[in-house]
């Protein structure tokens, strides 16, 4: 299957509507989304562009009711009360409200979740280790990674809220063993790189993240990944 990842989005609403132009043209059968919907550098009081930013976030989803949605550090800091870098008091209820109102808007509930599973391609916003994995999962269901998914989706926030979890972890940093790394491949966002990577069994695709002044860090593309045989490529 051909996906486009949408990366992290940190209220650039426009992504969305690239991304359906995209699919509109036959670019890729279904979409994943990376998420980290909310906050950027000096937007905390912008309490409209959040608003228009989850009102993107919902239409593409009632469009493109296939999307898969992988849960990002960001989001959760709203529904967990973590506060973190550009965390908005402000945007606190608009954000759970909205968070709600997106979810409401998905054919299953389950489609927004910490990890997503296409054939052997994983999508989660961070990256899930070997060691994770075997702290929260019985050994004997370690290679049963429709159960590994599972468990951990079940998770809760003392849990996830971890500089380990899938949702924090950045394999671009660490040099952990990652799950199933001979066979199992990894779609993360979570940590702005220039231009698309793999490195290992892990693709990085967070291309649209900014310095403080607003400057792109990466290519601004897309992720287009075949999910049967591992090819991928960058689409503007």
């Amino acid at each position: 299957m051909k996906v486009l990842v949408i990366p992290d989005v940190h209220l650039k609403p426009r992504l969305f509507d690239r991304a359906s132009a995209l699919l509109d043209v036959g670019v890729a059968e279904q979409a994943v989304c990376l998420m980290d919907l909310p906050d950027s550098w000096g937007q905390g009081m912008n309490i409209d562009l959040y608003l228009e930013t989850f009102d993107a976030a919902i239409r593409f989803a009632k469009k493109h009711p296939e999307t898969l949605w992988c849960y990002g550090n960001h989001d959760l800091s709203y529904v967990w009360r973590q506060p973190e870098s550009g965390f908005s008091n402000y945007a606190i209820m608009p954000v759970n409200h909205k968070l709600r109102a997106l979810r409401k808007a998905l054919p299953d509930a389950g489609q927004m979740a910490y990890i997503h599973r296409i054939d052997d391609v994983l999508f989660m916003h961070g990256g899930l280790t070997r060691r994770f994995v075997e702290y929260f999962v019985p050994d004997l269901l370690y290679d049963n990674t429709d159960e590994v998914i599972r468990i951990i989706n079940e998770l809760g926030s003392i849990e996830m809220w971890e500089d380990d979890s899938p949702i924090w972890y950045r394999p671009q940093f660490y040099s952990e063993e990652m799950y199933r790394e001979e066979d199992m491949l990894q779609v993360v966002g979570h940590t702005p790189v220039t231009g698309i990577e793999r490195d290992g069994n892990v693709i990085s695709c967070d291309l649209f993240s900014t310095y403080r002044s607003g400057e792109p860090i990466g290519t601004q593309e897309y992720l287009l990944i075949e999910t049967e045989t591992w090819k991928y490529r960058g689409v503007k």
